[in-house]
C-alpha cells in the first residue's frame, strides 16, 4: 500500500509545530501549472482522487494502474479542475469514516440511501440486546484467546430475495434482487445491495472484511449496538460512491477533451 501526502514536512526542522517546515507535495512543474491556473496543491490533489475512481478511466487504464503507474489527465482550465476537485472532495468524505457526511450517515438521510442496510430481526420486532452478538459465521482463523493468529474472512449467512419498489435501485445493481447481510440466526441488514456488498478496497469486500473481525469467537464479545450502526453507515458511504460513478466518468471524458502536458 503506497501513501502520496498532500503535504510534506521538511526533515530538518526540529520543531513539530514549525508551520513554516511544511510545504505542498509537488514537483516544480506541477507548482508552476498551479500557478498559471491560480489553483491551490489541494485541487490537483483532490483532481487525483476524482479521476482514479471514474470506473472508465480504470478500465482504460488498467495496465498502468497494475503497474502502480497511473497517468492523470490534467485540465487546461481552472474551472475544470475546480469541478474535478469538488467531486474528489465528496469521494473524500465518502471515505473519511471518522466524520459524518450529512444525507449518507447523518441528519435527513437521501430517499436513495434509507433504505439501504435497515438494521431488521426476522420476528419484525425491535433488535434485542441478546441478538447483538455476530455469530453468522463470516469470520475463521482468527482468535482472541490467539493474538496474533490471522483472520480471514468465512462465508457467513447472505439471503439473496427479490428487492421491493422502494429497494430497487437499476444503479446499484439492485433493480431485481438485493441481499439480507446476517448477524445471527434472527438479526441481519436489510437491503444490501449487490454492487455495494461485493464493493472492494485494496481487494477485499469492505464489509464481509470488516465482520469478518468483528465475529464473536474472534472478537471475544457481542457487538455494540454502534457498531451494528457502523455496517449501515458504511454500506451507505459505499453506495454513495457508486452513485457518483456516472458524474466521474462524465467529468473524465470531460477532461480528456482539453488537457496540458508537464514538462
Amino acid at each position: 500500500s503506497s501513501y502520496f501526502p498532500l503535504y510534506l514536512r521538511e526533515t530538518n526542522s526540529l520543531l513539530a509545530n514549525d508551520t513554516n517546515a511544511i510545504r505542498d507535495n509537488l514537483t516544480p512543474a506541477a507548482a508552476d501549472y498551479l500557478r498559471r491556473n491560480a489553483c491551490q496543491a489541494a485541487d490537483l490533489f483532490f483532481h487525483a482522487i476524482a479521476i482514479m475512481h471514474s470506473p472508465a478511466y480504470r478500465s482504460e487504464n488498467a495496465g498502468g494502474l497494475r503497474q502502480d503507474w497511473p497517468r492523470i489527465p490534467l485540465p487546461a482550465d481552472a474551472g475544470a479542475l475546480h469541478a474535478s476537485a469538488a467531486l474528489g472532495r465528496e469521494i473524500a468524505a465518502l471515505l473519511d469514516t471518522e466524520k459524518p457526511v450529512t444525507g449518507v450517515t447523518a441528519g435527513p438521510i437521501r430517499p436513495e440511501l434509507k433504505t439501504i442496510a435497515v438494521i431488521s430481526t426476522t420476528t419484525g420486532k425491535p433488535l434485542a440486546a441478546d441478538e447483538f452478538a455476530l455469530t453468522a459465521g463470516w469470520g475463521h482463523g482468527g482468535s482472541f484467546t490467539k493474538p496474533g493468529k490471522p483472520t480471514m474472512p468465512a462465508k457467513g449467512k447472505l439471503e439473496t430475495r427479490a428487492a421491493t419498489a422502494a429497494e430497487a435501485n437499476a444503479t446499484l445493481g439492485s433493480a431485481t434482487t438485493t441481499h439480507d447481510i446476517y448477524l445471527n440466526t434472527t438479526a441481519h441488514w436489510k437491503n444490501i445491495a449487490p454492487q455495494v456488498w461485493e464493493y472492494t478496497i485494496g481487494g477485499y469486500q469492505v464489509i464481509k472484511k470488516w465482520l469478518s473481525y468483528r465475529e464473536q469467537r474472534v472478537l471475544g464479545r457481542a457487538l455494540s449496538i454502534e457498531e451494528i450502526k457502523e455496517v449501515t453507515s458504511i454500506a451507505r458511504r459505499i453506495a454513495a460512491l457508486i452513485l457518483l460513478n456516472a458524474q466521474l466518468d462524465a467529468n473524465y471524458r470531460a477532461i480528456c477533451r482539453k488537457t496540458v502536458r508537464l514538462n
